[in-house]
């Protein structure tokens, strides 16, 4: 457990400045960055579902996904600002279900995935809208990027429930890809990244919290 704590937060410290550079770039890079995720991620769902019957359905809906990032990425002010919404809530999703699952434990969230616990997906609400928080407060260093968010983006009621419904999206993707590496009898769905598994793993959140997000905007739900 130790070991693949360390291998965790070794991998995560060279991937994320590595994927945060891709995205800031933006244009080219950020094109040819999401292309190889995508490639990865498709390479790794046919893996997994290869003996099954859902390798269609899977694959259509990550072209989805993907197209949904690119769509966000590369739009008006207003989708630049949810993507990175999206991509900021998932990852402090991510880290505090972690934590805070390890930390406080207590009655596990579902069979699906026993290491999923009440205390982390509580962990994941927290962290996300602390997080975001701090975020909006600080957008203003996004212009030393390049990068033109919403004038209008403040800490609203709206952007509260909108930061509530990715982190829940998000961790409802984490758990319907851990369903299906469970009835395909695998704990990761690759071994691309130590400590992590594959890039699957590490975006299974966010795979479900993009074009979830992209309708709300099309929809004008909030």
């Amino acid at each position: 457990m130790k070991k693949e704590l360390i291998n965790r937060i070794l991998s995560s410290l060279i991937i994320v400045p590595i994927s945060f550079f891709f995205i800031l770039k933006g244009s080219f890079f950020f094109s040819f960055f999401l292309t190889i995720c995508f490639l990865i991620s498709c390479h790794e769902w046919f893996l997994m579902s290869k003996k099954k019957n859902y390798l269609f359905p899977g694959v259509l809906f990550l072209v989805f996904s993907f197209y949904s990032v690119f769509l966000l990425r590369f739009g008006n002010e207003e989708m630049v600002t949810i993507f990175y919404i999206v991509i900021i809530t998932c990852i402090s999703t991510d880290i505090g279900g972690y934590v805070f699952g390890k930390l406080f434990k207590g009655p596990k969230l579902t069979k699906i995935s026993p290491n999923k616990t009440f205390s982390g997906m509580l962990g994941g609400f927290f962290l996300s809208i602390i997080i975001m928080n701090i975020f909006i407060n600080n957008k203003h260093v996004f212009n030393n990027f390049n990068i033109k968010l919403d004038n209008n983006l403040d800490f609203s009621l709206e952007t509260f429930v909108l930061i509530l419904f990715i982190s829940t999206i998000s961790q409802i993707g984490d758990l319907t890809v851990s369903f299906f590496k469970r009835i395909s009898k695998l704990k990761n769905t690759g071994k691309l990244i130590p400590g992590h598994g594959g890039i699957l793993d590490r975006i299974d959140g966010m795979i479900f919290a993009f074009p979830f997000s992209y309708l709300i905007l099309l929809t004008d739900i909030l």
